[in-house]
């Protein structure tokens, strides 16, 4: 493909990105594909002679948007949002077209400073303390891929602190604390590190968030036999249910324990804090207190395509004298004399993509206001429709809803308490077979429940009320046919 072939195939593209997105409300939300559609439809191996681009995009259209979930599509409520606007669109296009490696300043200077610059302002943007600025030479902003990356990042770099202070102990000796709602990334980094993961057990009385008693109590119990806790993964904004760990009394507990890493994963719900008036509910003050670092996810509820997971760090060099390797190749003056943000020293791999360009974009095209209005038009939404739920008859809600998050579940009056369980499986095995809604499951403590979370930019009052309306119509079903098998 030339310049000029690749001219008119780029137009080509965005004119049918656009009718994607023109047409988008009219799709399944969910792929009705079945599993092996694309194997069947694709020749076993690379063509010997190249094809003609045309055919190529073509068959895109016709292979591949089948088989993909509209995550952006209005009825999409399952999981957390996934963000995709126009303009991080077209910052991925411009990234893409001069590809550099990013692992040092001198591979691309441009994308090393743009990265410290954007994480500096959503740091400002979300009220973090300057501590965390890039700025303050100390601390300091990096984007990485997700926020399971973030957390291993801050396992690695919380390891190698804790054994540099207690050279004497052991690996199989260390331990990570999560929650018993701690995100999957927690196990997940224990699985990949080889270390022991214990997760606290949090309760319903609670709103599922660990307490500072309830820490102070495990830190005791494990340094009575032995064993070496070194980092706390804590929360805010729990997947399951939207819980936000107690983080001024968990951030007096470890006062008492300074070798515990303390990191702040909120992934979803972090972003709300762009909105001063949900600060308060994220426990921004006590973050900004105790913290060492803190990651959320601007991929999810933020705006900025896939995959922007902002993470924060209090004391830079932890992370650089965890993984830095500088071989003689990778040396430069800048980096020599320290002038510069080396950030492969920040993140697990060596190269790295310059997603910082479609931050600045999208950040830039939003502004402050902007952004906000997009987070409280999604808490608005969930607001109705936790409304909804709240005064229905027949449904209820498990926890409190937390800004776009609600959990909730069949429950009427008459059906015995044991029974509630099976019934609402059977709801949500109704509701997961429709092709016009998406939704997700979870389980808070043996109670089945599920989860609504609203964050698509192009959601509406009209489509929450249609949501609610559907559930109303599954419930009814339901109710009918348990009747008729009991």
């Amino acid at each position: 493909m030339d310049i000029e072939q690749f001219r008119k195939a780029g137009y080509q593209a965005i004119d049918r990105i656009c009718d994607y997105y023109y047409s988008l409300q009219g799709k399944p939300v969910a792929s009705q594909v079945e599993p092996g559609y694309l194997r069947k439809a694709l020749p076993p191996s690379v063509p010997t002679v190249g094809e003609d681009f045309q055919v190529i995009a073509d068959d895109y259209q016709k292979l591949i948007l089948p088989g993909l979930t509209h995550w952006q599509h209005p009825s999409f409520f399952a999981y957390f949002p996934t963000a995709c606007t126009f303009e991080g669109i077209l910052g991925e296009l411009y990234a893409t077209s001069a590809s550099n490696p990013g692992f040092n300043w001198s591979a691309s200077p441009a994308c090393t400073e743009l990265e410290a610059i954007v994480t500096d302002w959503a740091a400002k943007l979300l009220g973090l303390d300057a501590a965390f600025y890039n700025s303050s030479e100390v601390g300091g902003g990096v984007v990485q891929t997700t926020a399971s990356d973030s957390v291993l990042v801050a396992v690695v770099a919380a390891r190698a602190r804790y054994l540099s202070q207690h050279p004497e102990v052991s690996m199989e000796e260390l331990v990570i604390y999560t929650t018993t709602q701690t995100h999957s990334l927690g196990k997940k980094a224990g699985l990949v590190l080889g270390l022991s993961v214990r997760a606290l057990e949090v309760s319903f009385q609670d709103n599922f968030g660990l307490r500072g008693e309830a820490l102070r109590k495990a830190l005791e119990e494990d340094g009575a036999v032995g064993r070496k806790p070194f980092v706390l993964i804590a929360t805010v904004g729990s997947t399951s249910s939207g819980a936000v760990d107690y983080l001024e009394e968990i951030g007096q507990a470890v006062a008492s324990y300074p070798f515990l890493w303390l990191h702040v994963d909120a992934a979803w719900a972090g972003v709300s804090m762009a909105c001063p008036e949900y600060r308060e509910p994220c426990q921004l003050t006590a973050v900004n207190k105790y913290a060492d670092s803190f990651c959320t996810n601007f991929h999810k509820w933020g705006l900025i395509n896939f995959d922007s997971s902002f993470m924060w760090v209090r004391q830079r060099q932890n992370l650089i004298n965890a993984l830095d390797i500088t071989p003689e190749f990778l040396r430069t003056k800048h980096g020599d004399a320290g002038t510069v943000i080396d950030y492969r020293n920040w993140h697990l791999g060596l190269g790295r993509r310059f997603r910082s360009l479609k931050a600045w974009f999208v950040l830039r095209s939003y502004g402050v206001e902007g952004f906000q209005k997009y987070i409280r038009d999604t808490v608005k939404h969930n607001e109705a429709f936790a409304k909804l739920i709240s005064e229905s008859a027949q449904f209820a809600l498990v926890v409190p809803p937390f800004l776009a998050l609600t959990v909730f579940r069949l429950e009427p009056r008459s059906l015995p308490k044991d029974k509630l369980n099976e019934l609402n499986r059977a709801f949500y095995s109704r509701l997961s077979a429709r092709s016009d809604i998406a939704l997700t499951q979870t389980d808070l403590n043996g109670t089945f429940c599920i989860r609504l979370a609203v964050g698509a930019a192009r959601t509406t009052e009209e489509d929450i009320t249609r949501a609610y309306a559907i559930m109303c119509d599954e419930a009814a079903v339901t109710l009918k046919e348990w009747d008729e098998s009991s």
